[in-house]
């Protein structure tokens, strides 16, 4: 054995093993969007850091994404112990973010839902993330731009992302997440 590789997390891939994937050049293509949207949910986050943490901010989309959930779900999502779930909740609860209620199918255990406020909040953040998207994607040319969702949506799939119907359920599938037009931005 490698005395070098003794020490490597077991997550790391090396990168001769990352290439069936496709060209190193798609993987680097793909590496630098990825950064792109993680500026764009930094920025989106920063604007409502005055009312929520990162951590209270990633349960209240988990739950806007996946409907009302119970505590354990929220831990498991986190990845965090129980306890600690537990005490994000309620302080979203005690903010007005989040309701709980009892389940109807299972009285021993609670569900928690946003809130009006709570939705409000949520998509204040997913409109600012649509709004900075759509304004890098009205810089491509159209024709990259309508390739880019089909290709954006194999690529989320492949990981195990909602499809287009769960997206039309929960009302993620407005302006700038179909072929229809963009929001007006920079470039157009």
């Amino acid at each position: 054995m490698n005395p070098a590789s003794e020490h490597e997390p077991a997550s790391v891939v090396p990168a001769a093993a990352v290439s069936p994937a496709g060209p190193v050049d798609e993987i680097e293509a793909a590496m630098r969007a990825a950064r792109v949207f993680l500026a764009v949910i930094a920025q989106s986050v920063a604007e409502v850091e005055h009312r929520v943490t990162s951590p209270q901010l990633r349960v209240l989309v988990f739950i806007a994404t996946h409907g009302p959930q119970n505590l354990g779900a929220v831990a498991a999502d986190l990845g965090v112990h129980p306890s600690n779930a537990t005490r994000t909740c309620e302080r979203l609860v005690a903010a007005g973010l989040l309701d709980r209620s009892d389940n109807p199918a299972d009285r021993r255990y609670l569900l928690l839902a946003l809130s009006g406020t709570g939705r409000a909040l949520v998509d204040q953040v997913m409109a600012h993330r649509r709004t900075a998207i759509a304004a890098v994607m009205n810089r491509m040319p159209a024709e990259l731009r309508r390739s880019m969702g089909p290709a954006l949506d194999a690529f989320a799939q492949a990981a195990g992302e909602a499809v287009e119907d769960e997206r039309v359920a929960l009302g993620l599938n407005g302006p700038g997440l179909t072929d229809g037009p963009y929001p007006a931005g920079p470039g157009n």
